[in-house]
């Protein structure tokens, strides 16, 4: 049972980054990469469950804070990144 929940986490994980690489706004993108992020941690997790090992749910769970801050990161900075390209063009009404 656990080994059909793996492949199927596995193909999703395959479609998230066909998603990533094929998206065609950057905020596809971004979404893809955080659903693999996230499709990791529970792949991590059914295997710290088929191992019984508990230490993996912990790696899961590290795993799945560094992905949170990440994709925080990268959104503010594409935020301010547009902020500041519209502060820099010029206006059409100063004509």
């Amino acid at each position: 049972m656990f080994l059909a929940a793996s492949l199927a986490v596995l193909s999703i994980m395959v479609l998230a980054l066909a998603r990533a690489f094929l998206g065609p706004t950057l905020f596809d993108r971004i979404l893809a990469i955080n659903m693999f992020a996230t499709k990791t941690v529970l792949l991590v997790s059914i295997i710290g469950v088929m191992a019984s090992n508990a230490s993996f749910i912990d790696v899961a769970l590290v795993y799945a804070l560094i992905n949170f801050i990440s994709i925080l990161a990268v959104l503010r900075f594409f935020e301010f990144n547009e902020r500041n390209l519209d502060e820099t063009e010029p206006a059409e009404d100063a004509r």
